[in-house]
């Protein structure tokens, strides 16, 4: 994989920590170690909506990578009751589940983005420069269609 240049919150420098959330441990795994190439730190993770909620609010991640397709809640209404609590909340969803209404649906809940899998680190990357407002272009490959 190659280096990308890291990403840091430009307020204090620090890396950028993440919340990963996925019923899949081999995806989480694999954010994760997507995100080091990025500079960033693992803030924590969740198998499911609900522990994801729990999880933002021991944390209070920079980003959250969040499946749409979980066991007890979907990634959709969790995004939406995270970002309901915390407006200010940085949600990418990550999913096969690439279908437009789907899409949709999670913009107009709270998610500032999506990003189909097979994750690709470089869209990753440009994605997380996006919505930490790093960057003013979208990734058009991010497979939203934006």
């Amino acid at each position: 994989m190659e280096p990308f240049a890291p990403v840091r919150r430009s307020k204090d420098g620090q890396p950028i920590r993440y919340l990963v959330v996925d019923d899949s441990v081999f995806a989480r795994k694999n954010l994760a170690r997507i995100i080091e190439t990025f500079g960033g730190q693992l803030a924590g993770e969740a198998g499911d909506g609900m522990t994801a909620i729990t999880e933002y609010e021991r944390t209070t991640p920079d980003i959250v990578l969040m499946d749409i397709t979980m066991p007890q809640m979907e990634g959709i209404e969790a995004a939406e009751k995270i970002v309901k609590q915390h407006p200010e909340a940085r949600i990418v969803m990550v999913s096969s589940v690439g279908y437009q209404e789907n899409i949709v649906a999670a913009l107009q809940r709270g998610a500032r983005h999506f990003v189909q899998k097979p994750v690709k680190p470089e869209v990753l990357y440009e994605v997380i420069k996006y919505v930490l407002g790093e960057d003013g272009t979208v990734a058009q490959a991010a497979g939203a269609g934006a």
